[in-house]
């Protein structure tokens, strides 16, 4: 991912990009091409591993080898930004359109699990991280012992062990103060995805 300095965050801020964002794009290599698969994540205490689980109806999985390299996308932001939110294009007309985002991507190695006790883990942190909080909260465990054993035979587990990761936040930063307000203050009164970036961004110091 090209992150020019001005645009760049800390790894902890990258992290928590991951975290808010919940689920993500893993990206593999295989020998028909490139194959994708969006699933929610969990991310280990020591952050050197992330897992997940997908169908086993889905042939990404297949692409898998033991080890394989692995691109992780994450994105908590996304907003198109027209040149007429700037105020200062009445003194200096020369803008062109751009785009505002917040993403992180991690770079890793993938293990595919299909122990039993191994998915129905993994499942349960998933369950217990996304539920965390409602009321009421639901649980896995609920459910009749022979519908959830046939659930957890319709997935394969995957565990990414964490190369690097990187973040980045391009939020109208190379912009005058009163450009990157107005452009705040458009994005707050359309879409959901452009309210969510103009909450993102820090207003001007």
């Amino acid at each position: 991912m090209y992150v020019p300095p001005k645009h760049a965050v800390e790894v902890d801020e990258a992290w928590r990009i991951v975290e808010e964002a919940g689920a993500g794009l893993l990206v593999v290599a295989g020998p028909e091409g490139l194959r994708s698969v969006f699933v929610p994540v969990v991310v280990s205490r020591d952050r050197t591993v992330i897992r997940s689980h997908v169908a086993r109806a889905n042939g990404w999985w297949r692409s898998v080898g033991d080890g394989a390299d692995v691109l992780a996308l994450f994105l908590t932001a996304s907003a198109y930004v027209s040149p007429s939110y700037y105020p200062s294009r009445f003194e200096n007309p020369n803008v062109v359109p751009t785009w505002n985002y917040v993403a992180a991507e991690i770079h890793g190695h993938a293990t595919l699990h299909d122990e039993p006790q191994w998915k129905s883990d993994q499942v349960l942190s998933v369950t217990e991280k996304f539920e965390s909080g409602r009321e009421p909260m639901w649980r896995a465990e609920d459910l009749n012992d022979h519908y959830r054993e046939q659930q957890i035979r319709a997935i394969v587990g995957v565990e990414i062990v964490v190369k690097s990761i990187e973040g980045k936040a391009k939020m109208s930063q190379n912009r005058p103060d009163e450009d990157r307000l107005s452009v705040r203050e458009h994005l707050a009164g359309r879409s959901l995805t452009e309210r969510n970036t103009s909450r993102l961004m820090a207003p001007p110091e």
